[in-house]
Order: C-alpha cells, then sequence, then structure tokens
C-alpha cells in the first residue's frame, strides 16, 4: 500500500518536469532569437542614422541654397529693395543711423527682452560679432521694449557687444511692419536687403550669408542710391548736388503738389511717409530734373 501510495507522487512530479523539459528553448531556437533580436535592433539604428542624416542634409539645403541662390541674384539689384534708412539714439546715449554703416554687411534684428526665441538667438549673435567685427560686419539691434531700462539690464547680462537701440512701430513699418519677433533684416554693403527671417533661426544660417554679403563689393552705381535713399530731407532722392536755397525751394514745391497715387498727401509728405511710393519718387526726380537741369550744382 505504501509503495502504490508513493508511485502518484512520482507520477504527479513526472508530468511537471516533463512539462518544464517541453518549454524549455532549445539552445539552437535561443541563439536564433538572440540573431534574430540583434538584426532588429541594428536595422531600427541603421533607420535612425539615416533620418538623422537626411535632417543635417536637409539643414545644411537650407542654409546653403537660398545664399546661394541670393549670390546669383545679387547681380541684379533690382530683385533687392534698399535698405530704408534710420536715425535713433542707443542705449547709452549716442547717436546710431544706419548710414553709418554704407559699405558694411548690417544684420538687422527686431527684438525684445521678454521674447523668448530673442533670448536663445542672442548669444549666437554675440558670437558672430566676435567673429566677423574685423571683416566689415555689424549686428544692429532694434529693441521693441516699452522703455530703455529692461534693455540695459538685458545687455549687460547677455554681454552684448553691437548697437542697441529702441525703436518703435514707425520704424517697423518703414520695414514692412514687424508682425511677429525676431523679425531679422540681411542687408548687403550695397545698403540692400538680401534676406527676411521671422522667428528664432539656427546661427548657421546667419553665418552663410554673413560670409555671402561680406565677399560682395557695393558699386558706385549703388553707393549713390544709398545715399539719396537715406537723406532725411527727401528720401529716395539724390538731392547732394543742391544748394541750401536750392533744396529749400525744391522742398516748397514738392509740398504745393499733390501726390497722385492716392494717398491724399503732398509729394513731399509721401515721401517721408511711403518711401516705397513710386508715383511720388517719380514725381520728386520729374521735378528735379525740370527745374534744377541747368544749375551747377545738377
Amino acid at each position: 500500500m505504501s509503495e502504490l501510495g508513493n508511485e502518484p507522487n512520482q507520477n504527479e512530479s513526472n508530468p511537471a518536469g516533463a512539462g518544464t523539459e517541453n518549454r524549455a528553448t532549445p539552445p539552437a531556437a535561443a541563439e536564433s532569437k538572440r540573431v534574430s533580436r540583434a538584426r532588429v535592433l541594428g536595422m531600427a539604428v541603421a533607420a535612425i542614422v539615416v533620418v538623422v542624416g537626411l535632417y543635417v542634409i536637409n539643414r545644411r539645403w537650407i542654409a546653403l541654397a537660398p545664399a546661394t541662390l541670393r549670390q546669383a541674384q545679387a547681380k541684379s539689384n533690382s530683385n533687392h529693395p534698399l535698405a530704408p534708412g534710420f536715425t535713433l539714439t542707443d542705449i547709452f546715449g549716442n547717436r546710431l543711423s544706419l548710414s553709418d554703416y554704407k559699405g558694411k554687411v548690417v544684420m538687422l534684428d527686431f527684438w525684445a527682452t521678454w521674447c523668448g526665441p530673442c533670448r536663445i538667438e542672442i548669444p549666437g549673435f554675440v558670437e558672430l560679432q566676435s567673429r566677423y567685427r574685423d571683416q566689415g560686419f555689424t549686428i544692429i539691434g532694434i529693441s521693441l521694449d516699452d522703455s530703455a531700462e529692461p534693455v540695459m539690464e538685458f545687455y549687460k547680462q547677455f554681454n552684448m557687444n553691437y548697437p542697441v537701440a529702441v525703436g518703435n512701430d514707425s520704424l517697423g513699418a518703414l520695414y514692412g511692419g514687424i508682425f511677429g519677433m525676431p523679425t531679422t533684416f540681411m542687408i548687403g554693403r550695397d545698403g540692400r536687403v538680401y534676406s527676411k527671417h521671422v522667428g528664432a533661426t539656427h546661427v548657421d544660417v546667419f553665418e552663410e550669408e554673413v560670409k555671402m554679403l561680406i565677399a560682395a563689393k557695393p558699386s558706385d552705381e549703388v553707393s549713390e542710391q544709398i545715399k539719396a535713399e537715406s537723406n532725411p530731407e527727401v528720401p529716395g532722392v539724390d538731392i547732394s548736388h543742391l544748394s541750401a536755397e536750392q533744396l529749400a525751394q525744391f522742398k516748397k514745391e514738392l509740398g504745393s503738389q499733390q501726390c497722385t497715387c492716392g494717398c491724399n498727401l503732398n509729394l513731399l509728405k509721401c515721401r517721408h511717409d511711403d518711401r516705397a511710393c513710386a508715383v511720388s519718387r517719380r514725381a520728386a526726380h520729374e521735378i528735379l530734373k525740370k527745374e534744377y537741369a541747368g544749375s551747377q550744382h545738377i
């Protein structure tokens, strides 16, 4: 009885043992699984490398393609408008005028201390200024803060090394309006706007453009156009050869004639309020040529 009683116990343990043996993975199968997992992992890593590589190439193309295109377009100045001139007082009380940087590459940055993307960009701008300042490049920061106090504090905190002034909506309007910050314009040696960036942009993109624009040289013709565009008396018209009396008479005549562009302003007022107006510009040139063509100052 006792032996018979022990047999069921052995039989109960045997099936368990047999089940364990059946569930155990043979060495060859285990090795096959490991190889399969390694292959899947390798394929995943390869896919990640490809994706990252394509991303880097795409970023590089985004940076280089526009610069290359602009370099080709630079031969035709009509593709790029002249940057509107302005004069402000910087945060240290010094005069800051765009015309003072004629012949240089200028990166004009509209920003604010409370703008998160602006704060991200500025350390890179500080590096660009240090790297290319001696090659004819400068950054001009136009803060759209309400006052200079927070700008001064920010300037010191971020070790900014380029001129900064507090701007206003009127200045922004000259550049087509600032509808998002940061908004950055790249201005070539010839005083023309070659690109506009709205929102945070990688510093590598700016650097490629800076190097391309530094390599360009302004022509005499364009320099004259810059002079005409930036003069505060009659914007967009070369008045450098007029005497003081002639200039006063010229302005008086412009003030007496209505602009026909639909602005309901006289020609002089339209030139000041809308420098892009081709109607007032053409009319001013015609008056200048007609009335002062025989002058020794023309």
